[in-house]
């Protein structure tokens, strides 16, 4: 098993090469790009969307709002963040200009491929033994380019390098979702569900 302290010294160099990339035009908006972060050796790795507002202003994954729902469940699943590895399946806020303002969006099928050799560098340094798609979007970028969130959710699919693969909702979703407090819960809850399962996998 290779060791923990060369693993890192691998995944830091390809995050040195994700802060300089150049090869999409989302590099020309991003104040940070967010490589991803977590353990080297970690069994279970998450993989999001694209980086948000917040996350491009410190170059971190999840920590604005969605990263606030991400902790709470997985604190409730006795997972802790150190332990697991969250990157996205592109690395630079996936936005177009709107007047003065930067409006989200989903990252386009060219952008998704000129990031996916570091996304596939990255679980091939660390062997995740679960990969776990936060999203309709990354699970369409990671799993199946017809993926379908509300049928598939929460199966497992045989990924790269004899990892598994599964898809859940995004935390932002359940984050800002505009319909029932109690939907907004229930939402939550399915997300807390999918990573349980998940964990339980690893056993």
């Amino acid at each position: 098993m290779e060791a923990e302290a060369s693993r890192e010294g691998r995944l830091e160099i390809i995050a040195t090469h994700v802060r300089r990339c150049l090869r999409c035009d989302l590099s020309d908006r991003r104040l940070h790009a967010v490589p991803g972060e977590g353990s080297a050796t970690a069994r279970l790795m998450m993989v999001g969307e694209s980086p948000g507002a917040s996350e491009d202003a410190v170059g971190r994954p999840f920590v604005g709002r969605s990263g606030g729902v991400l902790d709470r469940v997985l604190n409730l699943s006795s997972l802790r963040r150190e332990d697991v590895f969250i990157t996205s399946i592109v690395k630079c806020r996936s936005a177009d200009r709107a007047g003065a303002k930067l409006r989200n969006r989903a990252p386009l099928k060219w952008e998704i491929g000129a990031c996916r050799p570091y996304l596939t560098r990255q679980v091939e340094i660390i062997r995740p033994r679960i990969i776990l798609c936060l999203g309709g979007s990354a699970a369409r970028g990671v799993i199946d380019p017809g993926f379908r969130l509300t049928e598939q959710r929460g199966k497992f699919f045989p990924g790269p390098f004899s990892s598994e693969l599964m898809a859940t909702f995004h935390p932002a979703y359940a984050g800002r979702w505009k319909g029932s407090v109690a939907q907004g819960r229930n939402l939550e809850e399915l997300l807390l569900q999918d990573i349980k399962m998940a964990r339980d996998r690893l056993v």
